[in-house]
């Protein structure tokens, strides 16, 4: 005989899958698609430090991978907005060139003094985790100047939700 609730039993799964994944209009955003880029950056370089014989590297690329999936999450969620005693943008700003600067030193080393191709690779995907967790610290200390030089220190909100305000008012 059928189970009658087997059928709704896919609808549950289905939904706590969605959402944990980020919505379409954040992962098609510059900040998403920066923080996927580097999720899988990170998580890739990761891979291919476990696999070589440079694994003395591998704690930074699981570290940076866990940060940036920490911020996609909360980004995503908007986890971010019920939390407003953190100062999210400072915190991904460092999070941004502490990873950028580590990353350079451990790619350099891996390229440079080991021989496998596992550690070359994880090297060059260092190299462009580098670019992009540059880019982002880059745009996110643009956002930040911008909001202090409009007199924002009056304000506790974010600087990015207050420029789509600025930018929403602009458009009227």
């Amino acid at each position: 005989m059928g189970d009658i609730e087997a059928p709704s039993a896919t609808r549950p799964r289905q939904t706590v899958l969605l959402s944990v994944l980020p919505s379409k209009e954040f992962a098609s955003s510059r900040k998403g698609m920066l923080l996927i880029a580097e999720v899988a950056l990170s998580f890739v370089s990761f891979v291919c430090f476990a696999a070589s014989t440079a694994a003395a590297f591998v704690t930074v690329p699981l570290l940076e991978f866990l940060a940036a999936l920490f911020l996609l999450f909360a980004y995503s969620t908007k986890f971010n907005e019920r939390f407003k005693g953190f100062l999210w943008p400072l915190m991904d700003f460092m999070r941004c060139v502490t990873a950028s600067i580590i990353f350079f030193i451990i790619s350099i080393m891996s390229v440079s003094k080991y021989l496998d191709g596992a550690s070359k690779a994880a090297g060059i995907f260092g190299f462009i985790a580098t670019i992009v967790f540059a880019l982002d610290f880059y745009l996110i200390f643009n956002e930040l100047a911008t909001f202090l030089k409009q007199g924002g220190g009056e304000s506790n909100e974010e600087p990015s939700r207050q420029q789509d305000e600025f930018s929403d008012s602009d458009s009227d």
